[in-house]
This record gives structure tokens, sequence and C-alpha cells, in this order.
């Protein structure tokens, strides 16, 4: 156990000191800092690497505004409608003017996910490599890696390009499959980059293993969740229902706990729905820098800088368990009147990145979009019963049903993965604010494959990688 947690520590000092520099293309890190042998040469060493690479999601990056996972997501989040900003914390995103190459959202977009996808490269060479490891703890290590690259390659698909069912042929980041390259690579294609998305899924799906330490883990389940969310976004609807409900595993009897949802969504461990997570605790924190829980919260050690559009609170019901709305005491007219009590804000609130919900409604979505309207409307009813036990099924169809499947995503994930943004992107559909917002845009609304939608390739990758041509950003 001794020689276990030496490991650890030795693996958490090279991380961060590998996090000490964003130029993951213009100054690419020796693997040697930390042995190989140590690494590699046990399955626990190899364990205790993964530990030390899912810190790094959680940790800070860049800045407030870009320094992990939550920043990416609800930097994404207060670009819709739902949510409202004061003060200058992601004021630039909210104003959906944050997309320049010289910016801190490009750089870190970019940045972040590729320093990311650089430490799993290595694990995968290490593991693959290593004699000491069996082959059975091999598939159980690689299969949470190669769906670690897949989420990364994910999350940078979003951010630089059209969704993919725009155009499959446009440029796409670079990939890169070894680490420590020394020398940068062209620039991909979304079907290229979709396709090591997929196949990465698909063999972490065919090796993986559901067991796992704790749900900030990377497991089967996980793999299932993420290939949902990817095929979803293809539009490939048979793969997306078949994923999202082995995600879940196909009974929402067992993995709801509505009885938690106004727990302050802080405990990763409280109830049922977390299947991916990033965990803080007060030697690993990113204090202040936890987004959304520093930014909607109310208390006098957070920001408190995030408001809830009058509009979307009143979707919901009385009795609806997420109803977990209160007035700030500012007037009806002033978009700081109501606020949200979703998420507790302490040096240790967990940070959600994927939910059971989620999953459920990814499959009602895609059993609408394969003609069974009966079947998505009986599950969307059941999740809806789930969290407010006076609801009424309602008498939609049609389009009526699709757009209250949609509407359900909203009430269900608000504040946790930009829901709205990533469904108007991946949709097709504009991004409309109302006059209620301190920046309303109504006279330059985010509209249908808006160029908004994604951001600019940074000016430093420009710089640093020849073969990326310098007037890349003129048509963006």
């Amino acid at each position: 156990m001794r020689n276990i947690k030496y490991i650890i520590a030795i693996i958490g000092l090279f991380v961060a000191m590998l996090s000490c520099s964003e130029e993951y293309l213009n100054e690419p890190k020796p693997t040697d800092v930390v042995s190989p042998d140590v690494i590699y040469g046990s399955y626990e060493g190899a364990r205790a690497h993964i530990a030390g690479i899912l810190r790094r999601t959680r940790g800070q990056f860049l800045n407030t505004e870009n320094g992990n996972l939550g920043s990416m997501y609800f930097a994404r989040e207060v670009k819709g409608n739902i949510s409202a900003l004061s003060g200058s914390w992601f004021r630039d995103d909210y104003e959906n003017n944050f997309r320049e190459p010289n910016s801190s959202r490009s750089q870190f977009s970019w940045n972040f996910p590729y320093y990311l996808i650089n430490q799993v490269n290595s694990f995968i060479e290490g593991v693959e490599r290593s004699t000491a490891i069996s082959e059975d703890n091999k598939k159980i290590l690689l299969g949470q890696a190669y769906t670690m690259r897949a989420y990364f390659y994910f999350e940078l698909s979003l951010e630089f390009q059209h969704t993919y069912t725009y155009d499959p042929n446009l440029q796409a980041p670079p990939i890169y499959t070894k680490s420590n390259v020394t020398a940068g690579q062209s620039m991909s294609t979304m079907k290229d980059m979709y396709k090591l998305i997929t196949d990465d899924l698909e063999r972490a799906i065919a090796i993986g293993t559901l067991n796992r330490d704790n749900r900030s883990y990377f497991s089967k389940a996980v793999s299932y969740g993420t290939a949902a969310r990817v095929y979803q976004v293809m539009g490939n609807w048979p793969k997306a229902q078949e994923y999202a409900n082995k995600a879940y595993g196909g009974n929402m009897d067992v993995v709801l706990s509505p009885q938690f949802y106004a727990s302050g969504f802080d405990d990763m461990n409280r109830g049922n729905e977390w299947l991916l997570a990033d965990p803080q605790q007060a030697d690993q924190s990113s204090y202040y820098w936890l987004a959304p829980h520093a930014f909607y919260t109310r208390t006098e050690s957070a920001y408190n800088n995030a408001f809830i559009n009058k509009s979307f609170v009143a979707l919901f019901s009385p009795t609806d368990v997420r109803n977990q709305f209160f007035k700030t005491g500012a007037g009806i007219t002033d978009y700081r009147e109501w606020y949200t009590r979703k998420f507790k804000f302490a040096f240790t609130s967990h940070l959600v990145l994927m939910r059971t919900p989620e999953m459920i409604l990814i499959e009602a979505e895609a059993m609408y979009k394969q003609g069974d309207d009966t079947g998505a409307h009986g599950l969307l009813y059941k999740l809806q019963k789930n969290r407010d036990a006076q609801a009424i099924k309602s008498s939609n169809v049609g389009e009526a049903l699709y757009e209250e499947i949609l509407t359900e995503r909203k009430k269900e994930l608000y504040g946790e993965i930009g829901v709205e943004w990533y469904d108007a992107k991946r949709l097709r559909r504009g991004l409309p604010r109302d006059t209620w917002h301190r920046v309303n845009l109504s006279n330059n609304p985010m509209l249908p494959d808006d160029k908004r939608f994604f951001l600019k390739i940074p000016q430093s990758e420009i710089d640093a990688n020849p073969n990326i041509p310098k007037d890349i950003n003129n048509n963006r």
C-alpha cells in the first residue's frame, strides 16, 4: 500500500509539472519525467496514472473562466436564453462575442482537450507496451482510455466547427493518436474525426467493464453514454437509442432519484443518477473556478452572478422536484428576479458531467426520430411522472411531441452541459434570446448554423503549426 501511495504521489507531481504549459503542440512533453517502468510496471501504477489524468479535468487550467470541463460547459450554458449574467465572469460568452483567435476562450477550448488527449495517448502507449500488466487488466485500462480520448475529441468537434450533419467534409481540428509529437498535423475533417471517435468508443465498449472505483472513472456505462451523445449528434438514431438504453441499464425505476434533486448537485454518491462526475475535495479543489456552482449559488462565498429567465421558471409546476427557483427581491422587470438553488457551492462540491435522465431523453428522442411516437411519449411521461407526482400526460403528437422532449431536456439538464446551446447546434436551429436579458441580442440573434456556434482556430496554434494555413480563420 505504501508503494502505491508513493506511485500516486509521483504521478500527481508528474501531471502537475506537465500542466504548467498550455502549448500542447509547440512544446511536446517528455515521457521520462517518471519512468514508464514505474508507471506501467503494475496495474496499480497504471490506475494511478488514470487518476492523475482525471484530476486535471477538474483542475485550474488557465483562469476562472477557463479552468476545467465545468468552465467549457458553463460557457455554452450562458449563450442561450435560460440564464443571464451580471458582472464580468463569463460575460463575453454570455454576449456571444468570445470566439476570436486571440481570445482566452479559443485558447482554452483548444489547448485543454489536446493536453488531456496527449496524456491519454501516452497512457495507451504505456499500457499496450507493458509486459507487467495482464491482458485482462489491459482491457480494463484501455476501455477507460479509449472512452476518454473519444470524449475529449468530441468536445473539440463541438467547439471548433459546425455540427457534423451540416457537412462532414468540413475542416476539423488535427488528429493525434501518438503522444509527444514533434510537429503539428494538418487539419482533419469532421468525417475523419468522428470516425476516430466512434472507433474508439466501439473498441472501448467491446473490451471495457462496468466496474470502477467511483463515478469519476470512465466505465463502460460512460462509454455507452458518450456513444449515445455522439450518435445523437450524428443523427444515427438506432445507435443513439441502443447505447442510451445501455448507459442507464434500461430500468428507469432503479436509476432515478428525484428525492435527491433538491440536495444541491454536490455529491456524486447521492442517489443513482450520476454516470460521470468530477469530484472535488479540500486538497484537490478548483475552488472559485467551479462552474456552475460558484456562479448560480446565492452565498457570500460565491460569485452569485447567474440568474434564471422567468419564462423558463414558468415551465415548472409547483410540485416538480426540479422547481428549485427563488426570487432575489429584484423587481418583476429585472433580469435578476429569479435564481436557482439547483447547485450548492463548496470547495468540495462535485461537478456532474453525465446523468441517467439525459440518457433516457436521448432514447426517447431516438424513438421519436425512428417513428415510434408511442414509445417515445411513454418514456417521456414516465420521466415526467418521476419528477412530478402530479404530472399529467400530454396529448402531444408529431412535432409537438418532439418539442416536448426537447423542452424536457432543458428542464432536466439546465446548468449542467449547456443543453440549450448543444441542442440548437446539433439540430441546426437558432438560439433566440428574449428581451428580458441584460444583453438580449435582438438586433443580432443567433441564427441556424450561425458561425458563433463555434470558435476560430487559436492564433498561437496557427503560428506554431506550419501545416495549418495562415488564413484559415478568414471564412470562419
